[in-house]
């Protein structure tokens, strides 16, 4: 079996000489390309090559989430065929690796290795649905190109929180759940529509949400980790359906303090609920508009500012060893 791995050299949680050494220990079972990424978007060019080749039948991504998004994002630029595609394995080198851990893997990179191995040797597989996201036509967004993503997405505060922890990372912070949560406080102190969102969510043949603060779409669950502490916001999502939404219309300091700390003491059954929550479960196809432009996130990757974005669930995108 031919095969590319992909090396993040940034990875958070792996060092050079591991990141070697799990090199090694692939090498020995397959024919092994390794490829070590060099610029923003380079495994996603990776991907896209491997997609079009005609030999490669698996693509390792060994790096965190970001990683992950780029290689799925070049895997799928022409479409997803899952017969067709080569298969992915994901080896966890990020911070948190929430599409590794949402699949069963151990977030430890030697340990999920030594997994992907057996798996590869017991042909074990899945096909997972995933997420797209495009600016939505007939908008100011219309000319957004489409990008695929694995576990999560979402417009407004997240989104927010996320563009801060990446500039704090730019000025060499380190990436660590203290560094979000003080961007958290910072960003619910400047969030100016806390109280009267400006984001309204359409889907086909049912009553629009309207003035949601917060919009978090998820593809699995859990949404996120907190180090080994799994995050719900959507428990009933799952790469096996559609795409999960929850909306907050009111980001008041007590709405805060009770919908974080239903977040913090989410679990499989029941996650953040209440009047000013809206959980939809299973959706196909929907529009976030907002009245103002505001922060979009994808995979936990800050996209920038928009005002539209049209969501697809596709079941079935891609087949990935687990």
């Amino acid at each position: 079996m031919r095969a590319l791995l992909v090396v993040n050299p940034a990875a958070t949680t792996t060092s050079a000489r591991t990141r070697d050494v799990l090199t090694h220990a692939l090498a020995s079972e397959m024919k092994l390309e390794a490829v070590t990424t060099e610029y923003r978007g380079h495994a996603r060019d990776l991907g896209r090559q491997a997609a079009e080749s005609k030999d490669i039948e698996l693509v390792v991504a060994l790096g965190g989430d970001g990683t992950v998004n780029e290689v799925v994002n070049g895997l799928l630029h022409n479409g997803p065929d899952p017969d067709r595609l080569p298969r992915l394995a994901v080896v966890p080198g990020g911070s948190t690796n929430v599409f590794a851990r949402a699949l069963g893997l151990p977030n430890d990179a030697v340990e999920a290795t030594g997994a992907l191995l057996d798996a590869l040797r017991e042909n074990r597989e899945r096909t997972v649905g995933l997420g797209v996201a495009r600016g939505t036509p007939g908008t100011e967004d219309e000319s957004v190109p489409e990008r695929w993503f694995t576990f999560c997405a979402g417009l407004g505060f997240d989104a927010g929180v996320i563009g801060r922890v990446e500039q704090q990372r730019e000025r060499g912070r380190k990436s660590t759940h203290s560094l979000y949560l003080r961007q958290v406080v910072r960003q619910f102190l400047g969030e100016a529509n806390r109280r009267h969102g400006t984001i309204t969510l359409e889907q086909p043949g049912a009553d629009p949400v309207t003035d949601l603060v917060l919009s978090i779409v998820c593809n699995t669950s859990p949404w996120t980790y907190l180090g080994n502490r799994p995050v719900y916001a959507s428990p009933k999502a799952s790469f096996d359906t559609g795409l999960d939404v929850l909306g907050l219309s009111r980001m008041s300091t007590g709405a805060v303090a009770r919908y974080g700390t239903q977040l913090l003491t989410s679990s499989p059954e029941r996650g953040p609920h209440g009047r000013h929550a809206t959980s939809l479960h299973d959706l196909t196809d929907f529009t976030l508009h907002s009245k103002v432009p505001l922060p979009l996130q994808m995979d936990g990757d800050h996209l920038g500012l928009r005002t539209s974005v049209t969501f697809t669930g596709v079941r079935r995108a891609l087949r990935v060893i687990v």
